[in-house]
């Protein structure tokens, strides 16, 4: 379902092969979880998550899988961890992520794309929160992402009514970050990956630190080690040199 390649420092892991609407089964949110960390070490800087088909980002959760959650509790619980162990996996990771979003993303699909640092929509984009439609409900922690990316009152209206909301909607309420489709990711990675690799994965870790309120002694030694490291003296060098740096972090 999850596809990894890496290519000048961006890892991206596509929605592939298309079927289905890219519907993500229990299986794969353990796959996906495995690309990442697979990304992680393969030194790329930037993850990118996308979808193989011009015509669907994802349906979300598979829905054909749902009736054996209805007869069996015990398999609700596994169901539950599976996802999130998939989510989890993106929200935590230390290299910045970015979503492309193309065309639909609907259901579980929109909690995994909140899951990225930023999320870029395609002119034929389209986001809808929909377990009300199905007498479901969203996980606390998609929630919490939802309503901190686009507010409260505008993660209300999104999951009470289930309504969905076109690229230039998304925008405006703050769910993407920017418009323009794949040139924008392009110029974007392209922007990330020139930067250093040690400073974009401890400015990263102490924007967490901050949205979260946590404090102390992490956060100064994240901040304190940087001018230590290999990357500060190569971007000190290259200031005064008047040149291109070349990080290697």
């Amino acid at each position: 379902m999850f596809t990894l390649s890496v290519s000048d420092a961006v890892a991206t892991i596509a929605l592939s092969p298309p079927g289905k609407l890219n519907a993500i089964a229990q299986a794969h949110w353990h796959h996906l979880a495995g690309c990442i960390h697979k990304a992680e070490a393969a030194a790329a800087r930037v993850i990118v998550l996308k979808s193989d088909d011009p015509a669907m980002f994802s349906a979300g959760a598979d829905i054909t899988e749902f009736e054996a959650l209805q007869r069996n509790a015990d398999a609700r619980v596994g169901f539950r961890m599976a996802m999130r162990e998939g989510i989890e996996a993106l929200a935590n990771s230390p290299l910045p992520t970015i979503a492309l979003v193309e065309a639909g993303c609907v259901g579980a699909a929109v909690a995994l794309v909140l899951a990225c640092d930023m999320r870029i929509a395609g002119e034929d984009a389209r986001f809808a929160v929909t377990p009300a439609k199905l007498g479901l409900t969203y996980q606390v922690e998609d929630l919490a992402r939802l309503a901190a990316v686009v507010g409260q009152g505008q993660a209300a209206r999104l999951i009470f009514s289930a309504q969905s909301v076109d690229a230039e909607e998304a925008m405006r309420i703050g769910l993407v970050e920017m418009t323009g489709g794949a040139a924008a990711l392009e110029a974007l990675c392209a922007a990330i990956a020139a930067n250093s690799g040690t400073s974009v994965r401890g400015l990263k870790a102490l924007l967490k630190a901050a949205v979260v309120d946590e404090s102390g002694i992490v956060t100064e030694r994240l901040f304190d080690d940087a001018f230590g490291s290999a990357d500060f003296a190569e971007g000190l060098a290259a200031f005064r040199e008047r040149r291109k740096p070349d990080f290697k972090g």
